[in-house]
């Protein structure tokens, strides 16, 4: 059984195709899954060393200033409609997958026009514009947040399935969390409350320079953080490590780190808050602003409805912000332990497993 994979761009495109992929791979084995990419996407790093088969082409994505670039990429855009043509056609897989960026845009339209079936994970609150523009020829879509499903044009044949995101599932048994501190350094103290921060795989400078001010004042004894900076700020903040402070370029695997804490400080992007809410953990959103269509707010919101979060916009004077509702969130463990539970009430862990079983249902 022949299934092809869409999307990529980011992580928070590649990631999910590849959960999938794995788990229908662990209900049958018979399953061959097939991913297609753009070569300037992360794709090109991730996938060589994956374990899967794939195909990258010269794609590149719809500016939305600037026509002058995107009449550019024209001939480059029909030359890999040829070519991704090809391998559909060699493979004649039972579903095209889209999961999200240019890549999964082009997929899914051939795909259309040539009868292939389709289906789309549809990661964010607020879908966007591939997603929009496909969605009713799909066979079915998969749902990360329940917001989405008003937002989202399904065809009269189309299923919608809210599944949730799909990442990796906390382990089972979960990391011991008095060892998952010592990892990074941090006493087994139960009064000690650690809070982890990261801006997404890349890191955000603009977190990074609020947390930096937050920290910068006085700290209660008993707080921890742990940081992740991104790789590429690592030099300018390594200095920030010390007695309250554990810096780290990026954490992966991450399961530790989630483990550890108590509190999250993070971006709010779909799979960010897919694995915060499998993990149960509480958070601070701090969309980014400058995603299209503002998704990471709707993210965020739908999180903070549900009362596993809250939203910090990212404007000025976030630094001054952030501090005291750190401070507020830690001293009110009620509030904090409540929050908890409704972010495990929110989060779907077995995600990735639910749509591999509805796709080997519905495409077998």
């Amino acid at each position: 059984m022949d299934i092809v994979f869409a999307g990529g761009g980011t992580g928070g495109h590649l990631y999910p195709a590849l959960s999938i992929a794995r788990a229908l791979i662990a209900l049958d084995p018979a399953v061959r899954p097939f991913f297609v990419g753009a070569e300037r996407g992360i794709e090109r790093q991730l996938l060589p060393s994956a374990g899967f088969p794939f195909a990258l082409f010269s794609l590149h994505p719809i500016y939305r200033t600037g026509m002058t670039r995107n009449l550019r990429g024209i001939p480059q855009t029909l030359g890999s409609w040829r070519a991704l043509g090809r391998v559909l056609r060699a493979r004649r897989p039972r579903v095209v997958v889209g999961t999200g960026g240019y890549a999964s845009g082009i997929a899914l339209a051939w795909s259309i026009l040539h009868g292939l079936p389709t289906a789309q994970l549809v990661a964010d609150a607020m879908p966007g514009v591939t997603a929009r523009a496909t969605s009713r020829w799909a066979k079915v879509l998969y749902l990360g947040f329940e917001a989405a499903r008003p937002l989202i044009p399904a065809g009269t044949s189309t299923a919608v399935l809210v599944t949730g995101n799909p990442v990796e599932p906390p382990p089972v048994p979960r990391p011991d969390r008095t060892a998952a501190r010592a990892a990074f350094g941090i006493e087994a103290d139960p009064a000690i409350q650690t809070v982890l921060v990261f801006g997404g795989s890349q890191g955000s400078d603009a977190i990074n320079r609020a947390v930096a001010e937050w920290l910068s004042g006085p700290l209660p004894e008993t707080l921890r953080v742990i940081w992740a900076v991104g790789t590429q700020h690592f030099e300018m903040w390594k200095k920030m490590e010390g007695h309250h402070v554990r810096v780290r370029p990026y954490l992966n695997p991450i399961a530790e780190a989630y483990a550890a804490a108590d509190l999250a400080v993070t971006r709010a992007g779909a799979m960010t808050c897919a694995e915060l809410t499998a993990w149960g953990l509480p958070a601070i959103l701090i969309p980014l602003p400058t995603a299209a269509a503002n998704h990471q707010t709707s993210n965020a919101r739908a999180l903070v409805a549900a009362g596993a979060g809250r939203l910090l916009e990212q404007t000025e004077g976030l630094g001054r912000k952030l501090g005291p509702i750190v401070a507020e969130l830690l001293l009110r463990q009620d509030a904090l332990g409540t929050m908890s539970g409704h972010s495990r009430e929110f989060g779907r862990a077995s995600a990735a497993q639910d749509i591999a079983k509805d796709m080997l249902t519905r495409f077998a």
